[in-house]
Order: structure tokens, then C-alpha cells, then sequence
């Protein structure tokens, strides 16, 4: 019988808290003084032009989250009515609004149970005719396997979209995530390896899609008319503020990944051992485990992560379950669009799949105290 344990920790262990240093603060308490808070300020493009060089990219366009960076790529591609574009089906639900919001189909892969992205050797059973995009999702842990996925692109003349939001500082080999697509996106999230709070960027090489992406970020305004819209646009700013938090947090991007790395070993090192749970390991062939979020997978399918999660909060844990898959999604079950569809993998990591905390500043003892529950309850 497994004993009781009291709660040893007075405060709460969120999942996730912003790491937001002194120097985050100065800087922003700078660009207030100097009066540019809008979307006009300077920083906004100086932001840009260190991410572009930090991605060894041409061009970057900031934007107020990454929901807003995928629908704008999405219709920039000219994607539109009767158009397919593949996605993952574990992944965020604004992979498949971007592409529906364009009146396109999306059409799903079901991920991988040892890395959690998309199922690489499945992607050529769904191109056809229709198809127009590959949106690739590099998914908690991992950088998708972005050689055979270019060598598919490539092959079929079709666009790459590469959703960097959660791997901001990863490589695959030696290339930084984010720099193989057409275009790829980006989210600085208030949990994400670089914050704003919110905000998200756009990044490419492709001169005509970066003056289409940043035209559709601030409402498609006329060249010759300025009130006299060329397209629909949105407004999808980021501010001179949020930019100046960007660039403060660029600023040690590294070490904030070397960080969460050493945490997820660790977590590693400790849970690994417990045979009811899997976790992703801290390297493959092709990429080291950035942690993102440390994420465990139960076994035993009689435990959904939903009990353990409340039982995590109980001792006062913080948790979240994984991403619920696109085919289950009630809106999108709601609306026909993935009918009579079956992703075993996707739906047993939305139920068995959840996540704990790791925020850059979690202690040691914070940590030990996380597994001796854990390990309790399971």
C-alpha cells in the first residue's frame, strides 16, 4: 500500500514561470521613457533583424502570437478553397484553424510514439493533386527529421511550413530550427524559450513572401491610398514593448536552452527508471531533447493522465495534460471535417500523456519533491 505524503512544499510548483531577468526590465523600462510603445518603434525591426540573423535567415516579421504567424503564413502561399495542406494531428489546434480559416482541408499524420512529431514515412501516402503545403510541427522534445521531409517537398514542388513555436534554439544537426522552411513560425509565449508575453515571428528567405506576410500583418494597407486596403489583412502587430523584451531574451537564448536541457536530464535520470511511465530520451540521432517541456507518457492504460493530474495538484504540483488530438477536437468533429478517422498514437498520448514543472528556476528540491510524487502515484 503506498503511503501518504503531506505536502512538504508550502507554495504551489507552477508548470511554468516566465524567466524574466533584471536586465529584461531595464530594457523595458528604457523604451518607456523614450515614448515608443506602439507597433512604429524602432525595436520592432531591430528585433527582427537579430532573430533573421540568429535563424541565418533573409527576413523576419514580427507578430502579436503564433496563431497569428500560421494563419498569415497559411494565406500568403495563396492557399485557399479546395486546397490541402498536411498537418500533424498531435500538435495545437491552430495548426488546423490557419488552414480551415483559408476555406483549405487540412489533413492529418499521426505522430511518432518515441519523439511525438508526425509520422515522417506516412507523409507521401497523402500528397495528391490537392495538396499545396507540408506544415511540419517540431513537437515538445525533438526537431522532426527536416532532411527526408525537404527530399519530400522538394520532390512533390509543394511549400514547407515549419511551426518552430516550441523549439525556439533547437538544432536539427547542425542547423537551428526555423531555418528549413519556406516559412517558418515562431510563438514567444509567455512559457516559450524566448518571451514577449505574447507575440509571435514569421521567418524567410523568400523576398516576395516576406513583403506578402508583412503587408497581411498590418491590414494589407494600399501603396498608393493608405486607407485603401489591397487585400484582408489583419491587425497583427507586435509592439515596440513586447520587441524589446525580445531582444533582451534573445540575448541569452542559449543559456536559457542549456538550462531547460540540464533540467529534463534530470527529470530523465530520475523517472526514467519507473517503468510505468515513458519519457522521450535526452538525445536521438538528429537532435537533442530541448525540453520544452518535460513530458511523461503513462503505460498502464487504466490511469488517464486527467487522475494523476489532480492528484499532482492535490500535493500541490502543477500539471498539464498533452495536446488532445485534431480528429477528436469537438469543433472540428462539429464541423465534418475529420469524420470516421482513426490515429491511435495521437489519441493514446492526449489521454496518457501529461507534463510537469520545469521552468528555468525550478530548484533541485522543487524537482525531488515532483518525482518522490510521482513515483507514489505511479
Amino acid at each position: 500500500m503506498k503511503a501518504k505524503l503531506k505536502l512538504k512544499n508550502k507554495k504551489f510548483i507552477p508548470v511554468s514561470i516566465p524567466h524574466v531577468e533584471f536586465d529584461d526590465i531595464k530594457a523595458i523600462n528604457s523604451v518607456l521613457k523614450k515614448g515608443w510603445i506602439s507597433s512604429d518603434g524602432p525595436e520592432v525591426k531591430s528585433f527582427e533583424k537579430k532573430f533573421s540573423k540568429k535563424l541565418n535567415r533573409k527576413y523576419s516579421i514580427a507578430v502579436s502570437n503564433g496563431t497569428a504567424a500560421l494563419e498569415i503564413a497559411i494565406k500568403s502561399l495563396g492557399i485557399k478553397k479546395n486546397d490541402e495542406v498536411i498537418i500533424p494531428n498531435f500538435t495545437i489546434i491552430s495548426n488546423a484553424l490557419a488552414v480551415i480559416k483559408q476555406n483549405a482541408k487540412p489533413v492529418l499524420i499521426d505522430c511518432d510514439l518515441t519523439t511525438w512529431n508526425m509520422k515522417v514515412e506516412d507523409i507521401e501516402k497523402k500528397i495528391n493533386k490537392k495538396t499545396k503545403a507540408l506544415l511540419v510541427t517540431h513537437i515538445y522534445s525533438f526537431a522532426n527529421d527536416m532532411d527526408k521531409i525537404v527530399k519530400i517537398c522538394k520532390k512533390y514542388k509543394i511549400f514547407l511550413i515549419e511551426d518552430a513555436a516550441e523549439v525556439i534554439g533547437l538544432k536539427y544537426k547542425n542547423k537551428l530550427c526555423g531555418s528549413f522552411g519556406d516559412l517558418s513560425t515562431f510563438s514567444f509565449y509567455a512559457n516559450k524559450q524566448v518571451t514577449t508575453g505574447e507575440g509571435g515571428m514569421i521567418s524567410t528567405n523568400n523576398l516576395s513572401l516576406y513583403n506578402k506576410c508583412k503587408s497581411l500583418r498590418n491590414l494589407c494597407f494600399g501603396k498608393s491610398q493608405r486607407f485603401n486596403h489591397d487585400d484582408i489583412g489583419w491587425n497583427y502587430r507586435i509592439t515596440n514593448i513586447q520587441a524589446t523584451l525580445g531582444i533582451s531574451q534573445l540575448k541569452r537564448l542559449n543559456s536559457t536552452v542549456k538550462k531547460k536541457m540540464l533540467i529534463g536530464k534530470y527529470y530523465f535520470k530520475k523517472l526514467s527508471k519507473n517503468k510505468n511511465l515513458y519519457m522521450t530520451p535526452p538525445k536521438i540521432s538528429y537532435s537533442e531533447n530541448i525540453y520544452w517541456v518535460v513530458g511523461l507518457v503513462i503505460k498502464n492504460k487504466k490511469i488517464l493522465a486527467s487522475k494523476i493530474i489532480k492528484k499532482l495538484n492535490s500535493y500541490g504540483i502543477g500539471a498539464r495534460p498533452f495536446f488532445w488530438p485534431m480528429h477528436e477536437q469537438k469543433i472540428l468533429k462539429k464541423m465534418k471535417i475529420f469524420l470516421n478517422k482513426k490515429y491511435p498514437n495521437s489519441s493514446y498520448l492526449g489521454r496518457y500523456g501529461f507534463y510537469i514543472p520545469s521552468y528555468v528556476k525550478i530548484s533541485n528540491s522543487q524537482m525531488n519533491y515532483v518525482i518522490s510524487i510521482i513515483n507514489k502515484l505511479l
